[in-house]
């Protein structure tokens, strides 16, 4: 509650529940919203309204001193213009940046600080200022001059402004945490789907040019130009498929043209492999299906990024007539596992890859493992070839 000493004009008996009933709602106002230009000028209406002020203002300086942002209300913006620049920091703005303590005076001129105004500027007189602090520190400082009706401001004015300060402190600085979270935000949003465009869409693009590879030679050939219309009429509908996943993306939504049961969409991954690069495909995947089918969606998703990456690997690197696609239950884990009889990867040389950023793919099948509290190892398949076993737990326990 506050208590003061109050000229006999005023009836606190009166107008203490209302003054702070309109502290309230201020705050409230305030402290709801998170964008900071919105949240500065907020506290600059709400304050001169607490108070029944003419003008306010909300300066923030930066560590020398000098203000840096300087939001009014009462100006007009023509006004404002033919002010000219914002205030230095000189005066009482500035002497209230250097005390860091609420300054009260009937007649600003009058006060030792005070060098006048510049041209252009509305005539003030009574003033009050108080500064804004979080934790010790200063973010403003709130400026008020003129009241309604040409009286000073009272104590009880201050200590109504200096406990909204508090709640404008609180507000500012929530404000700017909102705002390095919404960036952090947008740099995370971007690397996702830099990965989800390189394990997906990508790779999707890749698979196209490796079926049509083949087309000049086909059509040189009679009996192969009915395959190399069938090749282009495939190649058509797979890039049909891209630009709707493109579209999805940028839309921020799931990549359409996969099916919705996660089995078949990883069946179709092996398919397209062996429709593409003309190798020996062998599903294994109904052991491990129910469980596959258990995942929350997004883990779905990143398991089948790690599949179609793993398997255009196999397409681009390995050389192999013959790709393994295994799903099974490990203990507490769900097992992926992608054996082809390749020329092989030294495991060693596949880890360092992985990790110093250069095979972006490896490094993303890892990282996402990673994120679902999994593992990914590469192995030497028995005669020769490469063997990626994927581990996921069941659970959703992060590491």
């Amino acid at each position: 509650m506050i208590q003061a000493k109050h000229p006999a004009s005023e009836r606190p008996e009166d107008g203490l529940a209302a003054r702070l009933a309109a502290l309230d709602e201020a705050t409230r106002t305030v402290a709801a919203e998170l964008d900071i230009d919105r949240v500065l000028t907020l506290i600059v209406e709400r304050v001169q309204a607490l108070v029944g002020a003419r003008y306010a203002a909300l300066g923030i300086a930066d560590r020398s001193g000098r203000i840096e942002r300087f939001i009014t209300t009462g100006i007009t913006p023509e006004e404002r213009a033919a002010i000219g620049p914002v205030p230095v920091g000189h005066g009482l703005l500035g002497y209230l940046i250097m005390e860091g303590r609420t300054i009260r005076a009937d007649d600003i001129a009058k006060h030792p600080a005070s060098v006048g105004f510049p041209p252009n500027h509305p005539p003030m007189t009574t003033f009050l200022g108080v500064p804004v602090k979080v934790k010790g520190e200063s973010v403003g400082n709130l400026y008020l001059t003129d009241k309604a009706h040409g009286e000073p401001f009272t104590e009880n004015d201050e200590q109504l402004v200096e406990l909204f300060a508090v709640h404008a402190g609180i507000a500012i600085e929530n404000a700017r945490l909102h705002d390095d979270v919404q960036r952090l935000v947008v740099v995370e949003e971007r690397e996702r789907i830099g990965k989800d465009l390189h394990d997906g869409i990508i790779q999707a693009i890749y698979a196209v040019g490796l079926s049509l590879e083949m087309v000049p030679e086909l059509i040189d050939d009679e009996t192969g130009r009915a395959e190399a219309a069938a090749r282009v009429d495939r190649a058509i509908d797979a890039l049909n498929l891209v630009i709707a996943d493109i579209r999805s993306y940028i839309l921020r939504l799931r990549p359409s043209g996969a099916p919705d049961d996660p089995v078949e969409a990883l069946a179709l991954l092996g398919e397209e492999l062996a429709m593409h690069a003309a190798v020996e495909l062998d599903l294994d995947l109904d052991e491990g299906a129910p469980l596959l089918r258990e995942l929350a969606p997004d883990r779905r998703s990143d398991l089948l990024f790690i599949a179609r990456e793993a398997l255009s690997n196999v397409a681009r690197h390995a050389g192999a007539s013959r790709v393994l696609v295994g799903l099974a239950p490990a203990g507490d884990d769900l097992e992926l596992r992608i054996e082809d009889n390749g020329r092989g990867l030294d495991p060693e040389r596949a880890d360092r890859v992985a990790g110093d950023g250069r095979h972006q793919g490896l490094g993303n099948m890892r990282d996402r493992a990673v994120a679902m509290g999994g593992s990914l190892a590469i192995a030497p398949s028995d005669p020769h070839g490469t063997r990626i076993i994927v581990h996921i737990p069941l659970t959703e326990n992060q590491p």
